[in-house]
């Protein structure tokens, strides 16, 4: 008997490399995901700018990167003793103006610079709605809990996000035709919305991501993670305590469907190599100084040079130094 419903994963058009950079921008979930892409040593960019939720704070993220301007104090506004930047998460603000900025430019720079080399682009939207301020316009990122009324609050059509990110990926191809797109909705309910609000926004998000992964077949592919999350972990278990977000059962989940579907060959055996190695270093014996360890040390050490060898661009030199001081 099938006592749940399995989500099948259509092959996708290109798969990812442990030898080539990546970008992640979006949600909480891109943290999620980047976070245990950096555990196995990907060399992954995760989130310059922070958390961003909407598309449209995400695309206008990818155009800074591809031309990049300081930012200067006239870009922050200050809220009770704060400076902060509408386009950046709270992460980036200060108490001080000068450490806000540095945050900000310092990040812009090694990350746009980057991006020239980045092989993959990951973007997990998050909500279709977004709040824009009265007196310019301008889709903020964050509101930085400033009152209400200095924003309107609006849900991005299929076509806004479409036209938008059509004119993006276009212009971030001619900077770097080799960029593969990565798509995903975040499988985190936006509770905010309201429960039929959620759902406008995410049937929004899925059918942007459908138009752009039809224009552009070989070079952007849609990752089900809402879906994943919606159906073959249909239960209150798979969610942390505010029963909004995913568990870490459920993001290692969907982080396990995403490895199975979306690496090659070679980084696949790359990251079985690593758990192994991972799992050596983690071990914790009940005899440290005996002779038996030393040897199983001396193995993993062994099998760490061997895999350097096979993938040189992966720096292993903190963990090879663990190793050596527990053979001391």
């Amino acid at each position: 008997m099938e006592l749940y419903t399995r989500i099948d994963i259509p092959k996708a058009p290109f798969l990812f490399s442990c030898r080539e950079r990546m970008l992640l921008l979006g949600s909480c979930f891109a943290e999620n995901m980047g976070t245990r892409l950096a555990e196995n040593r990907f060399n992954a960019d995760i989130n310059p700018f922070g958390t961003l939720y909407n598309p449209a704070s995400i695309a206008a993220a990818v155009r800074l990167l591809l031309h990049p301007q300081r930012f200067t104090a006239g870009d922050l506004f200050c809220h009770e003793g704060v400076y902060h930047s509408f386009t950046h998460h709270s992460r980036f603000s200060s108490t001080s103006e000068k450490e806000c900025l540095e945050n900000i430019n310092g990040r812009l720079t090694a990350s746009a610079e980057a991006f020239r080399r980045t092989g993959y682009l990951v973007a997990t939207w998050g909500t279709a709605y977004v709040y824009r301020l009265k007196n310019t316009g301008e889709v903020v990122a964050n509101c930085h809990k400033l009152p209400e009324k200095m924003f309107e609050r609006s849900m991005l059509t299929v076509a806004d996000i479409v036209a938008e990110w059509k004119e993006l990926l276009l212009s971030v191809w001619e900077q770097n035709p080799e960029l593969k797109v990565l798509l995903t909705v975040s499988p985190i309910r936006h509770w905010k919305d309201g429960a039929h609000g959620n759902q406008l926004s995410k049937a929004t998000l899925l059918l942007a991501a459908d138009e752009l992964q039809k224009e552009y077949p070989e070079r952007v592919a849609y990752f089900p993670a809402y879906e994943i999350m919606m159906d073959e972990l249909r239960d209150y278990r798979f969610y942390a305590t505010d029963m909004l977000h995913p568990s870490e059962l459920a993001v290692d989940y969907i982080w396990q469907r995403f490895t199975e579907n979306y690496l090659s060959e070679e980084t696949k055996g790359f990251l079985k190599e690593w758990a192994e190695i991972q799992k050596a270093i983690n071990h914790r014996p009940f005899q440290p100084e005996s002779e038996a360890y030393r040897r199983f040390m001396s193995q993993t050490l062994l099998k760490m040079e061997r895999v350097n060898e096979k993938f040189p661009f992966f720096d292993m030199t903190k963990e090879m130094e663990i190793i050596k001081s527990k053979l001391m």
